[in-house]
């Protein structure tokens, strides 16, 4: 059986402290691609949440005028979503509260930058 091209991006992800969840999703329709998440994480509800609302971000800065989204994050009581976005693929990490957004952030952004979504 051949890994996922996505495996080592998401391995990376989950390995941060206080990351619950890493996805790849569709932006078009939320399906997930390829996941690593922990148990009882509803991976299809976060994909499809998390495509909308990259999706909404990234149309809306664009005819706002602020170019390319490139980080997105949903804030609530039992945690977050952050997601970045390339090649209508949307990588998602999910956070507990506590969690270090920053360290989040730049490792989604350095998956991005590595080519990791195409």
């Amino acid at each position: 059986m051949r890994a996922s091209p996505f495996a080592e991006l998401l391995a990376a992800l989950i390995r941060q402290r206080g990351v619950t969840g890493a996805l790849v999703v569709s932006e078009a329709d939320g399906i997930v691609v390829d996941a690593n998440v922990s148990i009882g994480l509803k991976a299809e509800v976060l994909a499809a949440l998390s495509a909308s609302l990259y999706r909404r971000a990234r149309l809306a800065a664009a005819a706002a005028g602020y170019g390319e989204a490139t980080f997105l994050q949903l804030e609530a009581a039992q945690g977050r979503i952050c997601a970045v976005g390339r090649s209508d693929l949307v990588l998602v990490a999910v956070t507990e509260p506590g969690a270090n957004v920053g360290l989040v952030r730049m490792e989604m952004l350095k998956g991005l930058q590595g080519g990791a979504l195409g």
